[in-house]
C-alpha cells in the first residue's frame, strides 16, 4: 500500500496525546498500538504475543518505560489515563488473557520501533500485524498477515482480502461509502486482491455487508481512529507557506494555528480553545506536583526540582530569576512523567517538561495572560506541524535533538507570540533554538527518561527564552525554519544506533552511569 500525505493535527500529534509517562513513542505508541491490534481482531483477545527485534529500541526499553503496560492496556480496552493502568497484568490474568513479550530477530524491521504481534480471540480467529511507533504517540500498522499496509489510525478505515477477479467490485463498493480520503489502495498477490480505504466517517453498514457478498470475500478488517479525524487538508505545509498566510491575514503565529486547528479537526475556534485550555492544565497541574514531590526517588535521581525553586526563591542561589525558574517547572514535569504520572506530551514525553516550564513561568512569574498562554501553546503547536511534516519527532530516528531540541524551538516561538512577535519572529526564533542543539544524541542512562533528559528539559526551557529574546531584539537568522528541520533530521539519521535510544552509547555508557543501582520502572 503506497505511502500516504501527512495528516498533521496539533492536538492529535504535536501537543498530545495526554498519556502517562514516561514515553510517547514507547508508552503513548505501545497503548496505540494495543488498541489498533485490538480493533482489528475485531474480538476479545485471549492470547497475545508482542515480539521486538534485538537491535531495536523497543527490546532495550520496552519494560523500562513501562511499554508493557500500555501494549496490554490498548488490548486489554483499559485507557492509558486509568488508575488501573499498573494493574493491568492482574485484570489480564484474572480475565484468562495470556499476554507475552519476546526479543527475537524479526525479518526486515528497518524501524527502531517495531513490534510483530500475533493474536488469537476467543473465537479462536487469529491475526499477525506489523507496527511501528512513529514517535510523539503516532503509530502505523504496515502489515496485516501477509500483505504490506499504511493504516495510522487517524480515520476510519478498512482492508478487504478477496478473490482477485473481486477487484473492481470491492473498489466500487468502497467509492459508494462516501468521504473517502483518497482513492482506494488495492494489491493484488497471486490470485487474491487486498484494497484499503480510509474515510473521514463510519462506513456505512451496507457497505459492509455488501462487501460480503462479493464473490470470493474472505476476510475483512476494520480500525476505528484513536484520535480527532482530520476534516480538511492543512492551511500550511511548511513554514515558508506559515509565515506568508500569518502575513496575509494580519495573523500572530497563535492566531493562525488556532485557525490550522479548527479547520484541520472541523470544530469552532471556541472549542479549540477550550481544549487548549484543558491540555495547558493538565501541563501546570504536572509541574505543581513535581515541585511538591518528595518521593525518595524518582526511579534513578532524588527528586530536586522543588528545591531548586525554594532555594532560587530566597535568593541563594548564584543566578535566578524566570529562565531558572523555568528550568526548574520543566524538570518537575519530568518527576512525575518519569513516575508514570499524567502529563501531556509536547511534542514526547521524554520532552514534556520543555513547554509546560516555559508557559507557566510566563503566566505565573511574566504576567502574561491565560488568554494569551492558550494562543502561545497552539503557536508552539505550529512549530510542531512543520517538524512533523517534514522530519519525526523519534529520538529512536533522529536522536533527542528531534524531542528535547523540538521542543525548545517549539518553546521558543511560544514565547515569541505570547510577548507579542510575528509570525516570521516566531519561527526564527524556533530555527535557532534548534540550531543550537543540532546533532544532540539520545542516551538514556538504563534506558529510563530521566538521565540526562531532566537537565536536558531544563535546558530547553532557557534556551526557549534565551532564543526568543535574541530575535526580538533584533538578530537577523540567516538559515530559515524550513532548510534548518531538514538539516536536523539529515543529521539525526546520520547518528548511529549506539546514539539513538539503544542505551548503548555516551552518557548510558559512562563508568558512574553502569555503576547505578538498576531501577524498576
Amino acid at each position: 500500500m503506497a505511502e500516504k500525505m501527512k495528516s498533521i493535527s496539533i492536538f492529535n500529534q504535536v501537543i498530545g496525546p495526554v498519556m502517562r509517562g514516561p514515553s510517547s513513542s514507547h508508552t503513548a505508541g505501545a497503548f496505540f498500538i494495543g488498541r489498533i491490534a485490538r480493533s482489528l481482531l475485531g474480538d476479545r483477545v485471549k492470547k497475545v504475543e508482542v515480539a521486538f527485534d534485538p537491535d531495536g529500541s523497543y527490546a532495550r526499553t520496552y519494560h523500562e518505560q513501562a511499554a508493557d503496560l500500555a501494549f496490554a492496556c490498548g488490548i486489554m480496552d483499559i485507557d492509558l489515563t486509568d488508575e488501573r493502568f499498573f494493574d493491568v497484568f492482574d485484570i489480564a490474568l484474572r480475565a484468562g488473557v495470556e499476554i507475552k513479550f519476546t526479543v527475537r530477530k524479526l525479518d526486515r524491521a528497518e524501524h527502531p520501533n517495531t513490534a510483530d504481534m500475533e493474536m488469537i480471540s476467543e473465537k479462536g480467529d487469529r491475526l499477525r500485524l506489523r507496527a511501528i511507533s512513529t514517535g510523539g504517540g503516532s503509530v502505523e500498522i504496515i502489515r496485516i498477515e501477509d500483505w504490506n499496509v499504511s493504516f495510522n489510525g487517524t480515520f476510519y478505515e478498512i482492508a478487504i482480502e478477496a478473490e482477485a477477479a473481486s477487484r473492481a467490485m470491492i473498489s466500487d463498493f468502497l467509492v459508494r461509502a462516501g468521504d473517502l480520503v483518497e482513492e482506494p489502495a488495492v494489491e493484488v498477490k497471486d490470485n487474491l486482491v487486498l484494497a484499503c480505504a480510509r474515510s473521514k466517517s463510519l462506513f456505512p453498514e451496507e457497505i459492509l455487508s455488501g462487501l460480503k457478498t462479493v464473490p470470493g470475500f474472505r476476510r475483512r478488517w476494520l480500525i476505528e481512529p484513536v484520535c480527532p479525524v482530520i476534516k480538511k487538508e492543512p492551511l500550511f505545509d511548511s513554514a515558508e507557506e506559515m509565515i506568508r498566510l500569518g502575513e496575509k491575514r494580519g495573523f500572530s503565529l497563535g492566531q493562525l494555528a488556532l485557525e490550522y486547528e479548527s479547520e484541520c479537526l472541523g470544530r469552532s475556534k471556541k472549542e479549540i480553545l477550550s481544549e487548549a485550555e484543558r491540555r495547558f492544565r493538565i501541563m501546570q497541574n504536572a509541574v505543581h506536583q513535581g515541585l511538591e514531590f518528595e518521593a525518595e526517588k524518582v526511579q534513578l535521581l532524588r527528586p530536586s526540582a522543588g528545591k531548586i525553586f525554594k532555594l532560587e526563591g530566597k535568593g541563594r542561589l548564584p543566578i535566578g530569576g524566570s529562565y531558572l525558574r523555568a528550568a526548574a517547572r520543566a524538570m518537575a514535569v519530568m518527576h512525575i512523567n518519569g513516575r508514570s504520572g499524567l502529563v501531556c506530551a509536547a511534542p514526547t514525553g521524554g520532552s514534556a517538561g520543555v513547554l509546560p516550564g516555559v508557559l507557566v513561568t510566563m503566566l505565573e512569574d511574566e504576567g502574561i495572560s491565560l488568554g494569551k498562554i492558550h494562543l502561545a501553546l497552539l503557536a508552539a503547536g505550529a512549530i510542531g506541524v512543520i517538524v512533523a511534516k517534514r522530519a519525526t519527532f523519534a529520538a529512536e530516528v533522529a536522536g533527542c535533538q528531534v524531542e528535547i531540541g523540538a521542543a525548545g524551538a517549539m518553546a521558543a516561538a511560544a514565547v515569541v507570540d505570547a510577548f507579542g512577535g510575528n509570525v516570521r519572529q516566531g519561527a526564527e526564533a524556533a530555527a535557532i533554538a534548534f540550531q543550537n542543539v543540532m546533532g544532540l544524541v539520545c542516551d538514556l542512562v538504563q534506558g529510563k527518561v530521566e538521565i540526562p533528559c531532566h537537565t536536558r528539559n531544563a535546558l530547553g526551557a532557557v534556551n526557549a527564552f534565551l532564543c526568543a529574546g535574541l530575535i526580538i531584539g533584533g538578530y537577523e537568522n540567516p538559515i530559515n525554519l524550513d532548510e534548518t528541520v531538514d538539516a536536523v533530521y539529515s543529521v539525526g539519521k546520520m547518528l548511529p544506533l549506539e546514539l539513538r535510544c539503544t542505551s548503548l552509547g555516551g552518557l548510558a555508557v559512562c563508568p558512574s552511569a553502569q555503576k547505578l543501582a538498576r531501577a524498576d520502572p
